[in-house]
């Protein structure tokens, strides 16, 4: 199967994609792409189900955008109210937007608060049918169609080594099998008291996994913890 993979893929970082490994290798390669082609940034959006609290902070598998930003952006919209958003869940061609556009959307014009003059998006998928789309934001003023195609591909193509090395091998984001008992059993909303009694240990040992895992999961609280762990599967 990799040999297939190999001879029948065309794009010309393959150099980067065999070595890459981890997250950081990836942010270099995706940062880099983006650059290449006239953005400024990119972010990696997992899309979940439309009806899904949609916070894109939370959304951002992997991104170089300014530090804080998405959190900001959190704090005065909500990403669900976007053009961009309902348009990745109604289609799954890429896209490009510009901030002056009328389908941008007023109080959902997603580059105007985030500060950019131009996006494109470029959906893609999971070997496990998971959707994603990968974004590129700059203040550029448009895109050749060449370039619209060559970055598709390479998008593509990096998420495919992305998704396969990095985003499908989580292992339950390192959740011991206790601590992933004790996660379940808070999605059914039992309290520390009750799980200390459910899985015979003190209730001091149910806090002290649950702080553990709010650290794992990097969340601070369990209605994020437990929205966390359903959209990475790690719980259902």
């Amino acid at each position: 199967m990799a040999t297939l993979l190999k001879n029948h893929r065309r794009y010309h970082f393959d150099g980067d994609l065999e070595k890459a490994l981890n997250r950081v290798d990836f942010f270099r390669i995706f940062h880099s792409m983006s650059l290449r082609f006239g953005f400024d940034h990119f972010g990696i959006l997992q899309l979940g189900n439309e009806g899904d609290a949609c916070m894109l902070s939370n959304r951002l598998a992997l991104h170089d955008l300014p530090s804080g930003l998405a959190e900001e952006y959190d704090k005065r919209h909500r990403f669900g109210d976007s053009g961009v958003f309902k348009s990745l869940h109604t289609s799954t061609i890429p896209s490009v937007w510009k901030a002056g556009d009328p389908h941008m959307g007023g109080g959902g014009n997603l580059l105007d608060q985030l500060g950019f003059e131009m996006l494109m998006c470029v959906p893609v998928t999971g070997i496990n049918g998971a959707r994603y789309a990968v974004l590129f934001l700059g203040d550029g003023e448009d895109i050749e169609q060449q370039q619209h195609f060559e970055l598709c591909y390479d998008a593509v193509c990096a998420f495919d080594f992305f998704y396969r090395l990095v985003l499908s091998n989580k292992a339950g984001l390192g959740l011991t099998p206790r601590e992933t008992e004790i996660l379940r059993w808070i999605s059914h909303g039992k309290t520390a008291s009750e799980i200390a009694l459910i899985v015979s240990v003190s209730e001091h040992t149910v806090n002290s996994h649950t702080a553990t895992i709010l650290k794992k999961l990097d969340v601070v609280n369990r209605t994020q913890m437990v929205a966390k762990a359903i959209r990475e599967q790690i719980i259902q």
